[in-house]
């Protein structure tokens, strides 16, 4: 039996965000990342 997860990340980033600035908490967040570093092949 193959069992699969999905786990949204970026979603998490953005709700701890809203924990520890309320000032965001009524404001859309954006999670934007440069992947360059990725994988650490560099």
């Amino acid at each position: 039996m193959t069992i699969f997860a999905l786990v949204d990340c970026n979603n998490f980033y953005a709700s701890c965000e809203k924990l520890f600035r309320p000032d965001l908490r009524h404001a859309p967040v954006i999670v934007l990342s440069n992947n360059d570093l990725r994988g650490g092949n560099r």
